[in-house]
């Protein structure tokens, strides 16, 4: 029974670790991070896999398990910058997405809970009263915190990168 249990999570984990590692990524907008959150994720779903009587619900439970322990980690955690006055080298042969770049950069700086909504309802799809069930609150908060979200991310990204001056008498 074990070995079944074992080889059914193993099977569940090859197929989902790709999308749930997205979606710890844009959580953490860190490579190393959300393959840390995976792991731990996965590690406490392991611990009640045999108790998982529904494994279509599986994907749902693992989710929001990596937001839960997100939360938690964001909570524990004190942000450490390492400020420096040269950029990094870009890696070679790796495309740069400026435009994919600025959007996770105005995602990091939307609070943890506001983050979470804008990733489980517009990258995941799901609904206002999935959202809530993922997240453990009301469908109102869901949406206020979705609104205001999107519009924090507006603001974000239409903030121009580089400021060019109008000609005069120009409006």
């Amino acid at each position: 029974m074990a070995r079944e249990l074992d080889d059914d999570f193993a099977e569940f984990v090859t197929r989902w670790s790709p999308a749930l590692l997205r979606v710890a990524f844009l959580l953490t907008s860190d490579r190393g991070e959300a393959e840390d959150l995976l792991q731990v994720a996965l590690l406490k779903t392991h611990r009640h896999w045999g108790r998982l009587v529904d494994r279509e619900a599986a994907y749902p439970y693992v989710r929001r398990v990596l937001v839960t322990t997100h939360t938690s980690w964001r909570r524990r955690r004190r942000v450490h910058e390492v400020l420096s006055d040269q950029l990094p080298e870009q890696p070679v042969g790796e495309p740069t997405a400026i435009e994919a770049g600025r959007a996770l950069q105005a995602l990091e700086e939307l609070p943890p809970r506001m983050r979470a909504v804008v990733v489980l309802r517009w990258y995941e799809g799901l609904t206002e009263a999935e959202t809530a069930e993922a997240l453990g609150c009301s469908v109102g908060s869901v949406k206020s915190q979705a609104s205001r979200g999107l519009a924090r991310l507006r603001q974000l990204l239409d903030q121009p990168t580089t400021t060019v001056a109008a000609p005069e008498g120009a409006r």
